[in-house]
């Protein structure tokens, strides 16, 4: 019985502590970054990327005044150097503060992945369709409240590919420079 009870206090302690690892784990220190949590309860920093945009038009809206006009962030790098095996994670990512829900500030989105670069389409229209959108492929996540201004995100099902996220600033009506934290997944 005795061993029983000891077993018991052991595996106690062991679960209060990795659970007590996820609930320690830093908050990151500028609004827009990200950390990856390892199942360990430590931290890797995903890399950030300053972004160029492009504007294009297809051949039709030159020759014969129809067609589509679409702007795309690039990142002149083909992969990012943060890289995380495994389909399902979890982020800590900084916000303004955590009181916004989280799914109008944070973008997480699947790069199209090119030889020399990545990109993503953030905007498009066309020109009788009056149509706007964007072909961006966004991620699903679940967010609860993380520390004093950040939100803890649990993404599942992640396929191999390169990833990036964006943290808007409610309270900014200017951005001017698009920051993407990157990861990949292999």
């Amino acid at each position: 019985m005795k061993k029983i009870t000891t077993l018991l206090f052991l595996f106690t302690c062991l679960l209060c502590g990795s659970l007590y690892a996820q609930e320690t784990a830093p908050e990151p220190d500028f609004v827009g970054e990200c950390f990856y949590l390892k199942k360990d309860g430590s931290t890797m920093k995903l890399e950030k990327s300053r972004t160029v945009a492009r504007t294009k038009a297809n051949a039709g809206l030159y020759i014969a005044g129809i067609g589509k006009v679409k702007t795309e962030i690039h990142i002149e790098t083909p992969k990012s150097t943060s890289r995380i095996k495994g389909s399902s994670i979890k982020l800590i990512v900084k916000a303004v503060d955590n009181l916004s829900d989280p799914m109008s500030i944070i973008s997480i989105f699947k790069f199209e992945e090119k030889k020399k670069y990545r990109r993503a389409e953030i905007a498009s229209a066309g020109t009788f369709t009056g149509s706007t959108g964007n072909d961006m492929d966004y991620i699903d996540f679940d967010a609860k409240k993380y520390g004093e201004s950040s939100y803890l995100l649990s993404i599942e099902n992640l396929k191999p590919g390169e990833y990036g996220i964006i943290v808007t600033n409610p309270n900014n009506k200017d951005e001017k420079q698009v920051i993407v934290s990157c990861f990949g997944i292999d």
